[in-house]
């Protein structure tokens, strides 16, 4: 950008879109420079809300809506002194002139700068759905949605009668969809949940969903995995709605929101002829600068480089949005910036009373991505055991052959989100397993353990990397039953409630005075070796191992196991094989 002092006048800054990007960007320039001309240009009546607090209203559970309101143009002005125009569109940009031009309400006039920030956000992707402008139907990513969908539950709950509880179908069962869910739950809406992926939160490993999906039923929602929603048609003269699914299935509704995801707004940029990437993204460097020298580009619009698997493209996060405009500030008053890091994609949502939470790449994007792993699973409590109120939390961890952490998910109704927030600073530092197995965590029994779970994760890949654990799948169980001998090391009373078909049971306590019965019933094959996570079993393969037997231990235990194939237990009386702790 030309500087005040070559032009003899302060700089002349302009911000197309406010919220998370645009007006962490507005405010750091005021704070780097007083002298600066700022304008903010916002079509929409709220130029800095929290959008990500919406779902919350809707509960109840922020009762303010002002709450939500963070600035108006009043008080930006007054404590920023920032010129913000709110319901101001930009209709064109004139590189060349270094004009914008815009239309706010009947008027219409161009604006000169000297630097241009964008930060147009994403627009809600319409999905192949007939009737999407059914009056019943609504999306949750503004104030104005909010306010809609709230005038409608009102308006349910108003006129209800007690023998007919208001119905709503929520299509898209992502982050925003899951909080839409819980929040109707919440006002006392009988929910329907419809996915198109096979698993509810698709960006979760499919093996931890089904604790989600569990949750879900437990509070009353109905799950539709693996179908699309085909069509909503009137139903009636009280403004409700059928919502038709693909396999034929037929939901009432009184209230139907559509939340399946996002793509970039980048329209003004691609009329303007700036450089897009394949996902229609803006493209920018790491200073945010597009390829127009005097053009910069913050949030859900533009491209990033994702972490560990190299994939470029948009990222619809906050916590992003917010540092991209502090650099773009930055990078457009000529100062030192801090350049963008390829982004992690951490993220948590609450589902009723679970946490789920995801940092790094998936075991999906790995595969996708043809980058070689071994996934460590470990399900300890939450603090130490003997300290009443544990929680187990179930931690998923990805690791490189040599031992860098390459991402982790968790999902659990306790400590979830401190563990997350470590591995997620692990994977920002380049740690591996060795570096986690010596982290110095915070210890008192009502907080975590001595051996945290974080320690933990380390300790267990340590000995699935160095070949002290060998260590064998769920995903393999078909192949494990034909070719080993499965060795179900719990209890009897755990065995009887549920096992493996053909499986022999030997509790672990037993185990160094029966190994020869099992070398026998092994007849040279290896052994497949299981308890319930993992722990008793892993004592159990290295008793095997120093006997000079081939075993291998079942990564994450019968509680995994029983998420990824819940068809394979045979039961020997009515119990259900159960997800016990260790």
């Amino acid at each position: 950008m030309t500087s005040s002092h070559e032009t003899g006048r302060p700089p002349r800054i302009v911000i197309v879109g406010g919220v998370a990007g645009g007006m962490s960007a507005a405010a750091r320039a005021r704070r780097m420079d007083e002298t600066a001309e700022i304008t903010v240009l916002e079509q929409s009546d709220y130029v800095s809300f929290a959008n990500c607090g919406l779902p919350y209203h809707l509960s109840g559970e922020i009762e303010q809506r002002e709450s939500l309101v963070l600035h108006t143009t009043g008080s930006l002005a007054a404590t920023l002194a920032l010129d913000v125009r709110t319901g101001s569109r930009v209709t064109s940009i004139d590189r060349a002139a270094q004009t914008v031009s815009v239309s706010a309400g009947s008027d219409t006039y161009d604006l000169s700068y000297d630097a241009l920030l964008l930060s147009t956000g994403a627009v809600a992707v319409q999905p192949p759905i007939d009737g999407l402008d059914h009056p019943a139907v609504h999306s949750l990513r503004t104030i104005p949605d909010l306010d809609a969908v709230n005038a409608r539950v009102d308006h349910l709950l108003a006129r209800a009668a007690s023998d007919r509880q208001p119905r709503a179908v929520v299509v898209g069962a992502g982050f925003i969809g899951l909080e839409a869910v819980e929040a109707l739950v919440a006002r006392g809406l009988r929910v329907d949940l419809v996915e198109l992926a096979d698993h509810v939160l698709p960006p979760l490993d499919a093996e931890l969903a089904p604790l989600l999906a569990d949750e879900l039923r437990a509070h009353g929602v109905g799950l539709h995995l693996g179908v699309s929603a085909t069509s909503v048609t009137g139903a009636g003269d009280d403004g409700s709605a059928t919502v038709t699914l693909a396999d034929g299935t037929v939901l009432a509704a009184d209230v139907v929101v559509v939340n399946v995801g996002v793509r970039p707004a980048s329209d003004l940029a691609r009329d303007a002829g700036l450089d897009l990437g394949p996902s229609g993204a803006i493209r920018v460097d790491s200073d945010q600068r597009t390829s127009d020298p005097h053009v910069w580009a913050v949030g859900d619009a533009v491209e990033v480089l994702v972490a560990v698997t190299g994939a470029v493209g948009p990222v619809p996060l906050a916590g992003p949005a917010n540092r991209q405009g502090r650099r773009a500030a930055d990078s457009m008053l000529g100062r030192r910036t801090t350049p963008q890091a390829p982004v992690l994609g951490t993220a948590i949502v609450r589902v009723f009373g679970l946490t789920a939470a995801v940092t790094g790449a998936s075991q999906a994007s790995l595969a996708r991505a043809g980058i070689e792993h071994e996934v460590v699973r470990i399900h300890p409590g939450h603090h130490a055991g003997y300290f009443p109120g544990a929680e187990q939390v179930h931690l998923v961890a990805s690791f490189a052959p040599d031992g860098r952490l390459l991402g982790a998910q968790g999902v659990g109704r306790e400590g979830v989100d401190k563990r997350i927030d470590v591995l997620a600073t692990a994977l920002r530092a380049g740690m591996t397993a060795d570096d986690l197995a010596e982290l110095e965590l915070a210890y008192a029994p009502p907080y975590g353990s001595a051996k945290d779970p974080v320690n933990m994760l380390g300790f267990v890949a340590q000995n699935v990397l160095d070949g002290t654990m060998p260590q064998w799948h769920a995903s393999e169980l078909d192949t494990v039953g034909e070719e080993t001998l499965v060795l179900d090391v719990r209890s009897v009373d755990e065995f009887e409630q549920g096992h493996l078909e053909g499986a022999l049971n030997i509790p672990h306590t037993e185990l160094r005075e029966r190994v020869d019965e099992v070398r026998l019933a092994a007849a040279g094959r290896g052994i497949s070796v299981h308890c319930a996570s993992g722990v008793r079993s892993h004592i159990a393969t290295r008793v095997l191992v120093a006997a000079g037997l081939d075993a291998r231990n079942l990564s994450g235990g019968w509680l995994t196991l029983a998420a990824v194939r819940p068809d394979a237990a045979v039961r020997t009386d009515s119990a259900a094989p159960a997800l016990a702790a260790v």
